[in-house]
This record gives structure tokens, C-alpha cells and sequence, in this order.
């Protein structure tokens, strides 16, 4: 009988030619052999070669041509259907697949529902992350860690979930504020929060979507602290109503 875990990494992926295919083959192999896994990378508009070399790696490649960090994450939701877990990460190299081990021991372990990968500064490489981002990252978990009463340390994108959980959460941000709309709704759901300490990265190639563009930038952080102050008065489910929608 397959006692494996059904896993789906989720990679959106804009204009990464040069990198997506070395993401795709570093996270397959950093698959704990306890997991049955597939990647799946999620071409957002791409003017490049992401997606065919994307496939040529090995990935699941599923195209979401209406741009959108948040658009292209709720399309690999969708495509992994028959996953129980979900592991987010971006396409251009910086998430180190070391960590991922560390990010699905809490959720096998049963003693976390949501496990976000903290890019603690002895494991950043130097450059990783530029001034405005660290500044950002500080004050928006901050921002959350008051509002919804549990210490935040860092809004990074390679984070863990059971898709049925985050099926349950119902999300709608479709820009940037995402990934905090996934983190503040499992707070006010009551979903067990850890954090784990990862590696980052120099991207592998390109430039930054949001750290290397300033006007990216404040719109990424506009997003953010919108998006956090928006659902602090998000009305939970009932408990039977989570039941019925996976949760």
C-alpha cells in the first residue's frame, strides 16, 4: 500500500528564462522520499521560454495568461487537484529547496496548519534582498503581528499548507497581497502558525519583479498593508461551514 503524502509545489513564474528549469529540477529533488510529488509551474504571461523550459525539466506547466502573483497562485491551486499539501515558492532561485524538508515537518507532524519559511539574515545571502525589502518586511509583520495578536517575523513566499485548508480559505487577492491574505486568514480561522527558519537567495537570473522596480514596489506594499488591515474584520465561518468547505 503507498503510505506517500500527495504533494504539488506551486511556482508562479513571469519572464524566468535561464532559471525556471534549474528551480523546477532543485525542488524535485529536494522531495523528502516519504512524499509523492509533482511540480507545478504556472507561466503568468511569460514573453520568454519559461514554459518550455519549464517542461523540459520535468513540471506540470499550466498557463494563466491574466498577470497576477495571486491569480497564478490560486491557478496551481486549482491545477493540483489530488494534492493534500501545498508548497508555494518563486521562480527565480532565491527560495533554497534545502528548506522545504523544514517547511513540511510541522504539517506531518500535525502540530502546525500553516508554516512559513523566515529568511533569517545568517542563512540570506548578501544582496538577496534589497534595503526597501528588509524595511518593508519588517514593518508590514509588525503591522500583522498586532493586529491579529500572534508574532509575525517575516510575509516570505515559501510557505506550506494542506490544500484543503487553504481551499476552505476562500481567498480573493489576486495581486500581491496574496500570500498576506493567506497568512492573516488562517490567524483569524485559528490555524496552528509556525515558522521556520529558511536559506535565500540571489535570483538566478532577470531582475526583480517588485525588489528591483520601485514603482512595483510600493505597489507590492500598498497591496500588502491593505490587504492585512482589510480582513482584520474578516468574518470567520462557523465551524460547521468550515467542515463543509474542507476546512
Amino acid at each position: 500500500m503507498n503510505s506517500q503524502h500527495a504533494l504539488a509545489i506551486v511556482i508562479p513564474a513571469l519572464d524566468e528564462e535561464g532559471i525556471i528549469g534549474r528551480v523546477v529540477a532543485e525542488m524535485a529533488a529536494a522531495v523528502p522520499a516519504t512524499f509523492a510529488a509533482r511540480v507545478i509551474v504556472v507561466d503568468n504571461g511569460s514573453t520568454d521560454r519559461t514554459a518550455a523550459e519549464a517542461g523540459a525539466a520535468g513540471a506540470t506547466v499550466v498557463t494563466e495568461p491574466n498577470r497576477g502573483y495571486g491569480r497564478a497562485c490560486l491557478a496551481g491551486l486549482v491545477a493540483a487537484a489530488g494534492a493534500e499539501l501545498i508548497v508555494f515558492a518563486d521562480g527565480d532561485g532565491s527560495d533554497d529547496p534545502v528548506g522545504l524538508s523544514s517547511l513540511l515537518a510541522p504539517l506531518l507532524a500535525g502540530t502546525a496548519d500553516l508554516v512559513v519559511g523566515v529568511r533569517v539574515a545568517e542563512r540570506r545571502e548578501r544582496g538577496a534582498m534589497t534595503i526597501q525589502q528588509r524595511a518593508g518586511n519588517v514593518v508590514a509583520s509588525q503591522l500583522i503581528g498586532r493586529l491579529y495578536g500572534t508574532p509575525v517575523s517575516d510575509l516570505g513566499p515559501f510557505r506550506a499548507i494542506r490544500r484543503d485548508h487553504l481551499l476552505a480559505l476562500g481567498m480573493t487577492d489576486m495581486t500581491y497581497g496574496w500570500s498576506t491574505e493567506m497568512l492573516v486568514k488562517s490567524l483569524r480561522f485559528g490555524y496552528r502558525y509556525r515558522e521556520v527558519p529558511v536559506g535565500y537567495r540571489r535570483r538566478g537570473a532577470g531582475y526583480s519583479k517588485v525588489g528591483g522596480n520601485l514603482g512595483a514596489g510600493l505597489k507590492a506594499g500598498g497591496a500588502i498593508f491593505a490587504t492585512a488591515l482589510r480582513h482584520a474584520a474578516w468574518p470567520v465561518p462557523s465551524t460547521t461551514q468550515r467542515l463543509e468547505d474542507g476546512g
